[in-house]
């Protein structure tokens, strides 16, 4: 190998000319290529006194500057710790890296004892804050479910343990503002002896002679016999003035406690939402370059993370496919369209009457055959009659979400569209199903809303088929709750099992024809809301619902969890999670304020009945307060009507229309300033192509 001899320059001499430098070849300056930029066309035209990008002094000023700038700067580089921008961290890590980074240099820069103790404080919270998260209930369980099915499927267990959550708060109200107060002054009285002389007849929960093990079971089911006078229901309740205020109270205060979890849950998902639907983090580059997670360890971890990004780049493909479809459609396709979705949806409302109507005339035909000898004499037929509005509202909603999900697919949207649709047809369907059966029982509360009829004249309710009518809505509320638990054990253990088992037998073909069962999020996820609204309905008139709810949910949990692995394959179309994360708690917010109109209802117009429940003896159950307020001091008195009147009434509205108009307009002037952002971005954008346009170009004529 040739030897390639050292530099030495005492030979060379002091007097040697070095080579001439070679001439520059001819071509545009700097100046000229960024003064054709399309961002310089803002900058030419804002005065006189700007200069040109690219002038020549100013490159060679800018050059020496930044030659002497990076010369003092490199060793102070040498001495600081990595920016957040070279940190192989996520986004959201490196952005609080930096604030926490500026926060220290602002707080060990002033050196007062204040910002040191305000930077300590700051850091015990932000670990006091870690070690709660790292309490957090069934945290690697639902990492490990969003990994290998898909963020959708985690949404659905992100739910049930928001709702176990709620439902535990909503038993600790009741258990302290209703059990609690019930025996502070003493054990509750037993039910009230026959009285001849009330107007309103008698009521004698217990039931007469010999009861036998059955009969037990069978109470314990409907919710009657032993149940009907205990702390389950609301008949049980002595009329004590503390115990009624505090009874309704606990009302208010888990329906406010509801409102305001589900609305924060709901505006934290509205940011991932808007964001995800206005095309800013759906595009695939940020699935590509920018979703992934550098501080995970463990193969484990690797493959949940890349299984997430590949359900989310499905989602976007399959999405993109529907839209892309769309935009190629022509008029007369547009016109076929529209009325196949138009057939279709007049196909689901015949449906959803046809349903209703069904409701209807269970319940009205439940009351018939509940004064049948025959019923009356057999205790398992009694029951069967009990439960026939529930079982006829458990078939209806076993069969229809199904057609619903068939017809979805016809009409031509995207697939997150698509969930929506049959999201709010699902959610229809059982509210309003659970609103048709309440309002049948109404009905025959109210005589029909007759007042002057001879059943409800005398006491303002129907005394003789229903003396404790309070009771009976509990009653049902138990059965509709119980019976949607037993409906869903059975399902998963009499027919998701077993044909799991059967298709293990099977040949290939058949086996992945059949043996396929994907988990239905759209579905379940309904039915946690339709248990969660009937919980909200009947919490008044069963106190220890969301006890029993909670321990509902908690075993759902653990038995959707076994079934989902055991059983259920990953979904072969998915959704966003970020539909999910606000859509989710919107519909269960629409639960929350269909649950209280019969609630309101009851309190406001109903008069509560005379023989049971804390409130007998009142026109109303709403009486109760204004009864109670007239005992305060005076001054309190004056304060709480204060707030009813005009004087109070025409300042909040007018300081709410202020701050209306203030949030409305500052939200403008972000969204301008957003828009703003965007066109530079835009314009940045058309900056690289034109740069990367013209150095092909220059290179280009160079080579020849």
């Amino acid at each position: 190998m040739e030897e390639i001899p050292a530099w030495e320059p005492e030979a060379r001499g002091s007097t040697m000319e070095w080579p001439a430098p070679r001439e520059p070849r001819a071509g545009p300056s700097l100046s000229s290529v960024l003064s054709e930029l399309p961002s310089a066309a803002t900058l030419r035209y804002r005065g006189p006194g700007v200069p040109l990008w690219g002038a020549l002094e100013k490159e060679e000023e800018d050059g020496e500057r930044s030659i002497q700038a990076f010369a003092e700067g490199s060793p102070k580089e040498l001495r600081d710790p990595p920016t957040s921008r070279e940190l192989p961290w996520p986004m959201q890590a490196r952005r609080t890296h930096r604030q926490s980074y500026t926060r220290d240099q602002v707080a060990q820069g002033s050196g007062s004892r204040a910002a040191h103790r305000a930077l300590m404080f700051r850091r015990s919270k932000e670990k006091m804050w870690e070690g709660l998260r790292s309490f957090e209930p069934w945290a690697w369980t639902l990492k490990r479910i969003g990994g290998q099915f898909g963020a959708g499927t985690e949404s659905y267990f992100l739910l049930l343990r928001f709702l176990l959550l709620l439902n535990v708060l909503a038993s600790v109200l009741k258990a302290s503002m209703t059990l609690l107060p019930a025996w502070l002054d003493g054990a509750p009285p037993g039910p009230p002896g026959p009285d001849p002389s009330s107007p309103c007849g008698s009521y004698n929960p217990h039931p007469q002679g010999l009861i036998t093990f059955p009969s037990q079971v069978f109470n314990l089911l409907s919710g009657e016999g032993f149940l009907e006078w205990s702390p389950l229901f609301y008949g049980f309740y002595p009329p004590r003035p503390r115990l009624a205020v505090s009874y309704l109270c606990s009302t208010f205060a888990i329906g406010l406690l509801s409102l305001v979890l589900i609305l924060h849950r709901s505006v934290s998902g509205l940011k991932q939402t808007l964001l995800a639907e206005s095309g800013v983090l759906t595009s695939y580059s940020h699935w590509v370059f920018s979703a992934w997670d550098f501080g995970l360890s463990g193969d484990v971890h690797v493959r949940l993370r890349q299984r997430i990004i590949l359900y989310e780049l499905q989602v976007e493909l399959e999405e993109a496919v529907v839209r892309r479809r769309a935009a190629v459609r022509t008029l007369g396709q547009q016109a076929r369209m529209w009325s196949v979705r138009v057939l279709l949806n007049l196909l689901v409302v015949t449906l959803l009457g046809a349903a209703f109507y069904g409701v209807y005339w269970a319940t009205e035909f439940t009351v018939e055959l509940q004064e049948w000898p025959p019923v009356l004499q057999m205790p398992l037929l009694k029951l069967g009659v009990d439960y026939l509005p529930s079982i006829f509202i458990s078939v209806v909603n076993f069969v229809l979400p199904p057609m619903f999900k068939l017809i979805a697919p016809l009409e031509g949207y995207t697939r997150s569209r698509q969930i929506i649709l049959i999201l709010l047809r699902t959610m229809f369907l059982r509210l309003a199903s659970l609103l048709v059966l309440l309002l049948s029982l109404w009905n025959q509360i109210t005589c029909g809303g007759n007042a002057e009829a001879g059943e409800c004249k005398t006491c303002g309710y129907n005394y003789k088929e229903l003396p404790c009518w309070e009771t009976r809505l509990g009653q049902e509320m138990y059965r509709l709750l119980l019976f949607d638990l037993l409906t869903g054990v059975a399902v998963m253990l009499l027919i998701q099992f077993p044909l799991k088992l059967f298709c293990g037998f099977c040949p290939g073909t058949l086996r992945r024809v059949v043996g396929t069962q994907e988990f239905q999020v759209p579905f379940e996820v309904l039915g946690l809301i339709y248990a969660q609204t009937v919980v909200w309905v009947g919490s008044f008139f069963c106190p220890l619902l969301p006890l029993l709810n909670t321990a509902k949910f908690l075993l759902l949990f653990y038995l959707k969890k076994f079934a989902l692995f055991s059983v259920c394959s990953p979904a072969s179309r998915t959704f966003r999670a970020s539909m999910a994360n606000f859509f989710f708690p919107l519909v269960l917010l629409l639960g929350l304020a269909i649950s209280a109109v019969p609630v309101l209802y009851s309190i406001f117009l109903i008069p509560p009945s005379k023989l049971c429940g804390p409130f007998r003896g009142q026109s109303s159950i709403w009486a109760q307060i204004p009864e109670s307020i007239s005992s305060l001091p005076q001054t309190i008195q004056n304060f709480i009507f204060f707030l009813g009147t005009q004087a109070f009434a025409v300042p909040l509205l007018l300081i709410s229309s202020i701050l209306m108009v203030y949030t409305l307009t500052l939200a403008n002037s972000y969204g301008r300033l957003i828009s703003e952002l965007k066109r530079q971005i835009e314009t940045e954008a058309q900056n690289k192509v034109f740069l990367a346009q013209r150095a092909v170009a220059l290179s280009s004529n160079r080579a020849l």
